[in-house]
């Protein structure tokens, strides 16, 4: 699986669109967001070693520096696990595709080696707690070998370090990538997918693309149960979620129903089915009407369980909100 998820952010990152706006939203650097990144340029990120071993996991860019053709190259790297030896790995890989720009001659004029900035995307369940520095995993050594300890530093871009609150204040397509990532639900996916389709509504080009990441995103999540047909547009996807949401609402109100019985008493399961109800209630109006008033909100908390059942069966096929509740406040 996380081989999968390295390459589906392989291929949005083969976009320079998404590579500006990694750096422009999640580096705080003033002279690397001064950077021209209209002349961002990939380059063949399949390297030979010297054993013969071909590196193809990176994504490595390279981004015009002032008025002379002086490359700075971004190296990226994907991880969706922790690798306590990551500094180590990222070590080897500056080291390959250096030797790589060496054979093809694209070092400076003066010989010297342009600058790369090593980058680490990771978006695992599990806190980082692998060193972000070579030196951290070398112990310190007496007398004169200490001036020969090496010491090189990866940059860690942690999507768990940002709440959803702070991604939805940025406009930014890595932004929506870490939302749609760390979405709770079908229907917080659809809204976050309507976000997409009016933001690219002139770019068919990056909602293709971003509809091919997200079909592979959702169908390696087992707890919303899609299978999708290949599609190559947000609409697509929005329409399938739609379908999907009915369904996911009713097994949230038999995860309630299971909940209830688990406490092996019966005011249990009526509790753990009216929770549930309430909540896929809500959900479900929220998707088809939009933001719901507080007085709504309010009815639904304090309702019986056979009036959530009414209204919900209600919401399922109402042209309005007014509707499911005039219908059913007797």
């Amino acid at each position: 699986m996380s081989q999968d998820h390295d390459s589906s952010y392989k291929y949005l990152f083969s976009n320079p669109e998404l590579v500006r706006d990694l750096v422009m939203g999640f580096i705080p650097d003033a002279w690397l967001q001064s950077l021209d990144y209209s002349t961002l340029e990939k380059i063949p990120s399949s390297y030979v070693s010297d054993d013969f071993k071909q590196r193809e996991d990176d994504v490595v860019w390279r981004v015009k520096v002032g008025e002379d053709w002086v490359y700075l190259y971004l190296l990226i790297e994907f991880q969706s696990s922790v690798d306590k030896y990551m500094a180590l790995r990222m070590m080897v890989y500056i080291g390959l595709l250096y030797q790589d720009l060496i054979k093809r001659g694209e070092v400076l004029a003066d010989g010297r080696l342009p600058p790369i900035l090593p980058i680490v995307l990771y978006n695992g369940n599990q806190k980082w707690t692998a060193a972000t520095n070579i030196a951290d995993l070398i112990p310190e050594a007496p007398g004169m070998m200490s001036q020969f300890k090496p010491a090189l530093q990866y940059l860690l871009i942690d999507e768990n370090n940002y709440t959803d609150t702070e991604l939805a204040s940025l406009n930014n397509l890595v932004a929506a990538v870490f939302r749609l990532e760390h979405a709770n639900s079908p229907s917080d996916v659809s809204d976050l997918v309507k976000l997409l389709i009016d933001w690219l509504a002139d770019r068919p080009d990056l909602r293709t693309m971003f509809a091919h990441w997200l079909r592979a995103t959702l169908m390696r999540k087992p707890e919303y149960g899609i299978v999708m047909p290949q599609v190559d547009d947000l609409q697509e996807i929005r329409v399938m979620l739609a379908d999907k949401l009915e369904v996911w609402a009713k097994a949230y109100i038999a995860e309630g129903k299971q909940e209830g019985k688990q406490e092996g008493k019966q005011e249990g399961e009526v509790k753990g089915k009216h929770e549930a109800l309430a909540l896929a209630l809500q959900k479900l109006l929220a998707k088809r009407f939009g933001i719901i008033p507080l007085e709504i909100t309010a009815q639904i908390s304090d309702a019986s369980l056979a009036q959530l059942e009414q209204w919900f069966d209600a919401a399922l096929d109402a042209n309005a909100l007014s509707d499911v509740f005039n219908k059913n406040l007797n």
